[in-house]
């Protein structure tokens, strides 16, 4: 073999040896991420810390592989957690009291806070100016699933203002949470309680206006929360704290950055949302103080929850806040 030729074939050793220990480092790289599957119970800016996570690569940073799926309702998205479709759940802490209610083996664990207030607004079908609530007396109220977080609280806060909403209204909540928002464009109701983007949307389509924040009136409550079943806490309490640390650190970006900044960075999750729709989403829910800023679940919110289940006459039975709540994971990433 001539001198070019053992030049050249060294020179392609060296090149396949570089290549594959750069290979096996990318795959060995890729495969000591832990997997961890979220099923979200609707895909919402309410939910943005979830999305920053993901986006600034604080979970990546925490060595986890996270992907997101949509389950579109509680019901589902529990379904998806019990049947070990999922390994964390995001949907309303009212979930987890049903499933121990029915007595559980592997009872729901809420383990990190994401939204403490509602999230969801009144949308009336013409402008008003000047809203007062008693003006939903006699009319259409198209609401929330029965049983439901936003159902629960928007009955609430009704309550609160002097309405019986199964008296004083014609009150629809047979209709799929998935279908609300359309049902509400196809003619049915004077009124309709939204999430966001869809209520703003209806805004600058002329659809709806939004008069009034149901998170405004209802005061703090554990909305929206990440949980998992007990035995895969207890098999995987340390992917559980970094997963709540990526969360922790998402919180406080949220927290410390703009409007603006935090719609740009969410944006690939609303391909169907103008940037500037999702702005001001964001502004709204952060003035009124929807993220949560750490995830901490305490026994005042927990106490609230239970409280507003029971004037919807859906609370099973009163259950301590330590039995399905653990703060110690929280605390501790915090302290950190």
């Amino acid at each position: 073999m001539n001198r070019w030729l053992k030049r050249s074939f060294a020179l392609l050793l060296a090149f396949v040896l570089v290549f594959s220990i750069s290979a096996c480092s990318e795959k060995n790289s890729k495969t000591a991420l832990k997997k961890v599957r979220i099923a979200e119970v609707t895909r919402s800016i309410f939910y943005a810390p979830q999305y920053v996570a993901i986006e600034k690569g604080f979970f990546k940073k925490e060595g986890l592989d996270v992907s997101v799926t949509t389950t579109a309702g509680g019901d589902k998205t529990m379904t998806a957690l019990l049947s070990g479709g999922a390994d964390v759940a995001l949907v309303g802490s009212e979930t987890s009291i049903y499933v121990y209610a029915q007595g559980s083996s592997d009872p729901v664990i809420n383990f990190a806070q994401l939204t403490q207030t509602d999230g969801t607004f009144l949308v009336s079908r013409k402008r008003i100016d000047d809203f007062q609530w008693d003006q939903l007396k006699g009319s259409t109220f198209l609401g929330q699933r029965k049983g439901g977080m936003p159902q629960m609280v928007g009955e609430f806060v009704l309550k609160n203002h002097g309405i019986d909403p199964h008296k004083d209204l014609n009150l629809i909540q047979n209709i799929d949470f998935a279908n609300i928002a359309n049902a509400f464009a196809s003619g049915t109701g004077d009124y309709v309680q939204l999430f966001e983007p869809t209520a703003s949307v209806f805004e600058k389509e002329g659809k709806g206006y939004i008069v009034a924040s149901f998170g405004k009136e209802s005061g703090h409550v554990p909305y929206t929360t990440f949980m998992t079943k007990q035995s895969y806490l207890k098999k995987n309490k340390s992917t559980i704290e970094k997963f709540t640390k990526a969360i922790y650190e998402a919180q406080q970006w949220v927290q410390s950055h703009s409007a603006s900044e935090i719609a740009k960075t969410i944006q690939p999750y609303f391909e169907n949302t103008d940037l500037a729709t999702i702005e001001t989403v964001v502004d709204r829910y952060k003035s009124q103080g929807s993220f949560a800023t750490d995830p901490i679940l305490d026994e005042e919110e927990w106490n609230n929850l239970q409280n507003i289940m029971n004037e919807a006459e859906e609370l099973p039975k009163q259950i301590q806040h330590d039995t399905l709540v653990n703060t110690e994971i929280a605390n501790k990433v915090i302290k950190k």
